[in-house]
């Protein structure tokens, strides 16, 4: 089998969409569309006030950690065990100024931005819909090879 997982053939999954019941629709749409950023690609409503927006966040993968990385995750970002079996992460271009504009919108600071031995600039914050996020800043490598701010 080809790392993709495919035998070499055309992929199959084509989206990750992860979808997410939130008891406060309102207030959780305007956090990540209007707070965090993320464009609206579509919202749908049904019988009995039943409704759906789509957000679109980008290229989407899925990370599957063992327990023991998770444990190890949780340590370096936030120096203790918090994050519960799903935990969201979202790449942004400056992880201070997102997280202070995510807290005032009403998410709770968890950890503040940390820099991580896999050169990123990671937060952890609880947010609406009672999710548990991570937003993270690339920090690549400096002319001289090392992590940026090293």
């Amino acid at each position: 089998m080809s790392a993709a997982g495919t035998g070499g053939d055309a992929p199959v999954v084509r989206q990750l969409r992860v979808v997410v019941e939130a008891e406060d629709y309102d207030a959780a749409v305007a956090f990540f569309r209007d707070v965090l950023g993320m464009p609206e690609q579509a919202a749908i409503s049904g019988e009995g006030d039943a409704r759906v927006t789509i957000l679109d966040a980008g290229r989407a993968t899925l990370e599957i950690a063992n327990p023991a990385q998770k444990r190890f995750i949780d340590e370096v970002e936030v120096g203790r065990q918090v994050a519960p079996k799903i935990r969201l992460a979202f790449e942004v271009d400056d992880t201070p100024a997102v997280t202070a504009r995510l807290v005032e919108a009403g998410a709770e600071q968890v950890a503040p931005p940390t820099r991580t031995p896999w050169r990123s600039l990671n937060s952890r914050l609880d947010a609406p819909a009672g999710l548990h996020i991570t937003v993270f800043q690339e920090l690549g490598e400096s002319e001289k090879g090392t992590p940026e701010g090293s």
